[in-house]
């Protein structure tokens, strides 16, 4: 019993060192409950925003599930890896910097230690547009629930698409 403290301070320790990674950050835009519970938060819906920390002008809407009760408030509960995903252009494209296709744009941790939902961009470059793609994976098997967002680079205004970084 005397190792659970420790192997708890140490996926803390790893937690932080994982959310130091340079990814987005989301904004809780809002939730709906699912389920009530009689004891800890209920299940809910939560949908967050992120920018994508190296194209100006591109936002990410991703809606997930939120498992509640006493194991959720406790953060103790495996998240479902149902999600879904919506990126739109909100400003002028401004690439800010080169990137490689199925680069990690932003990650959630989904379960205590195994799983994580993430979302990575590609560049379909004959279509000049981004793709987004978000799925959920864990570190003994992968889940094949997904969905996809695509953003067509179109001028803003009077500004076009800035390309090169």
């Amino acid at each position: 019993m005397q190792h659970i403290p420790r192997l708890l301070q140490s996926l803390g320790l790893m937690g932080g060192l994982l959310a130091a990674l340079p990814c987005a950050h989301a904004q809780e835009i809002g939730s709906v409950d699912t389920a009530f519970q009689w004891v800890g938060p209920n299940h809910k819906i939560v949908i967050e925003a992120f920018d994508d920390p190296k194209i100006d002008g591109v936002t990410c809407y991703v809606s997930r599930s939120r498992t509640g009760g006493v194991k959720g408030g406790l953060g103790l509960a495996e998240d479902t890896s149902d999600a879904s995903l919506a990126c739109r252009q909100t400003g002028p494209i401004n690439i800010k910097e080169k990137f490689k296709d199925g680069e990690e744009v932003f990650t959630e941790r989904r379960s205590l230690v195994f799983k994580k939902m993430r979302v990575v961009r590609f560049l379909d470059q004959p279509r000049n547009t981004l793709v987004y793609l978000v799925y959920s994976d864990k570190l003994i098997e992968g889940s094949p629930k997904n969905s996809l967002s695509a953003v067509a680079m179109m001028p803003w205004g009077d500004k076009p698409a800035k390309m090169a970084p």
